[in-house]
């Protein structure tokens, strides 16, 4: 497999918009939205939506627009909405329009006039600890505001002063008329305009106060032409809201909103205030941390659009929140990365071997293949020489039951070259070895040896023209499945989430390989340039372990 399957996914969203294709429901129309709010980096729950969202309207022949929910600009910012179409792009996406809630402020002012016209809003002057208090509970039903029975000619002059500015911050909100003592606590009198005075990036200092999302989606919906507004579960009780501005405002598109079950993945977090924590402390090194489920951190971790695409695919669409395991998002990439990364030999953390049987000047040029099953991606020509490096793990001068790696007095054999047997140890002033003195048997290339059997191979790069190169070995980031089962998420942090190896040493053959490029080191894993590398060093990420080593 490439990582990205042929079927196309069944599902009850999917059957529901074939059911409505079939039904010219929407004169055959199928448009979709994705509707992030600006406030931070994009995270795998989000690719779920975007993949669903732009995958359905591209099997329909419909269309989705990108729009930022621009609502709240104390927190948004241009860094992330540049960011996000970044993200929508590399998965291979193409938005229809690029669309901003603050393009119809204008419009939903217009339809809160109404509204307060008709008598189904008033503008409320309680605090919002007094609103919290009225609205009651979830057995207990709320209490009418006394400023609920405003005539609409004082709501609307208030209404008016709040635009312009003439009072602070909570003291008055614009509510809906609608129900107090509704079982759905969304249906009391939900606020939809609150005071707040902050310069908006696209539309400056016009605005003192902003529409709430409840409000602005269903309209921004309606105002575009939405046909099927695709959320997660945790809007299904703000739908008979959804439902009720558009009934009572009376724009013309007719939306409707459908939820499906939220993404929850084992050994992380996806909250997107939970990862602004994460970001903001210093746990990590930015966005596009290799260890944290944004796409962003993900692309830099070595992930492909099609291993994350087929990861929405495998895990499907459901009317409830499941937990998935690590290990289906990393098989996804594993799989991919099995068939199409090339391989390298790379020795992290490096233990000298010198071949005393070799010539001292002698070169001796091995043709490897790059893939054992791929013979299109050809060989590459690596260089056998008189010192070489091998992995300090492979090497046991007192070997556990089952070593099968050198050993002082043993053999191995080095991948794609000699049998080699260790013959002495040499170790500094401290005990410590730094290097080893071998010997080679000259008849083995490529050959068993004659009247034995060496079990154990390992990967080597030469001394001579090996690269420098930073290596770093990421893991999951949390050490327990459930980190948010912690009374506090950091403490389930995994300590050894990352392994930085300064001096280890790649394959010539990585030289002026750009950011981005894959490949798998023998026997270590699958690993990716990353966007830090210079010609000069190398730095590479680990994407996944050869194994799910959990």
């Amino acid at each position: 497999m490439t990582g990205e399957s042929d079927a196309t996914p069944n599902n009850f969203i999917r059957q529901m918009i074939e059911k409505d294709v079939a039904n010219n429901k929407h004169n055959k129309l199928v448009a979709t939205r994705f509707p992030p709010e600006p406030n931070g980096y994009l995270h795998l729950g989000h690719a779920k939506s975007i993949c669903l969202n732009f995958g359905i309207a591209e099997e329909f022949d419909g269309w989705t627009n990108l729009r930022f929910d621009d609502t709240n600009p104390d927190k948004e910012s241009e860094e992330y909405m540049a960011a996000i179409k970044r993200d929508v792009s590399w998965l291979g996406f193409e938005w229809k329009s690029l669309c901003y809630a603050s393009d119809y402020f204008d419009q939903l002012y217009d339809y809160a006039v109404q509204l307060v016209k008709d008598n189904l809003a008033y503008v409320d002057s309680l605090s919002s600890e007094e609103i919290r208090t009225y609205r009651g509970s979830l057995t207990e039903a709320g209490q009418p505001s006394p400023y609920r029975n405003r005539s609409p000619e004082q709501s609307l002059e208030l209404l008016e002063g709040m635009k312009k500015g003439d009072f602070e911050e909570g003291e008055h909100v614009l509510r809906l008329k609608i129900d107090m003592a509704s079982s759905n606590i969304n249906m009391r009198d939900p606020a939809i305009y609150r005071i707040k005075k902050t310069h908006h990036y696209r539309t400056g200092d016009k605005w003192n106060i902003y529409p709430l999302y409840d409000y602005t989606h269903c309209l921004s919906d309606a105002i575009e032409g939405i046909t099927h507004s695709l959320c997660t579960l945790e809007f299904e009780d703000h739908r008979p809201l959804y439902n009720w501005v558009l009934e009572n405002t009376g724009p013309p598109g007719k939306p409707e909103q459908t939820e499906f079950g939220p993404l929850n993945l084992e050994y992380t977090v996806l909250s997107k205030r939970k990862l602004i924590q994460l970001v903001t402390s210093g746990v990590v090194d930015g966005w596009d941390d290799p260890r944290l489920p944004t796409i962003a951190g993900l692309r830099r971790r070595g992930y492909t659009p099609a291993a994350i695409k087929e990861f929405c695919n495998r895990i499907g669409v459901t009317k409830s929140a499941a937990v998935i395991e690590m290990q289906v998002l990393e098989n996804c990439i594993r799989d991919e990365l099995n068939e199409t990364a090339p391989r390298r030999m790379a020795v992290l953390d490096p233990l000298k071997v010198v071949i005393t049987t070799w010539p001292q000047d002698d070169i001796e040029t091995l043709t490897v293949a790059n893939h054992p099953n791929q013979p299109e991606m050809g060989s590459r020509n690596i260089q056998f020489g008189r010192e070489l490096y091998i992995e300090r793990s492979d090497f046991e001068e007192v070997p556990p039951p089952k070593f099968k790696r050198l050993i002082s007095g043993g053999e191995v054999r080095l991948r794609s070259a000699y049998v080699i047997k260790c013959d002495q140890i040499i170790k500094d002033d401290e005990g410590n070895i730094i290097e080893l003195h071998c010997s080679h048997d000259p008849d083995t290339l490529g050959k068993k040896p004659e009247g034995r059997k060496v079990k154990g191979v390992i990967h080597w790069v030469s001394a001579r023209d090996g690269i420098n190169s930073q290596i770093k070995v990421y893991d999951r980031l949390f050490n327990r499945p459930d980190p948010l089962a912690a009374d506090d998420f950091t403490e389930a942090l995994n300590p050894d989430s990352l392994t930085v190896y300064d001096s280890a040493v790649v394959e010539p053959s990585l030289k002026g390989e750009v950011a981005g490029a894959r490949f798998q080191f023998e026997r270590q894993g699958y690993f990716v340039i990353d966007t830090a590398s210079t010609p000069e060093q190398p730095v590479v990420n680990r994407v996944v372990s050869l194994k799910d080593n959990w």
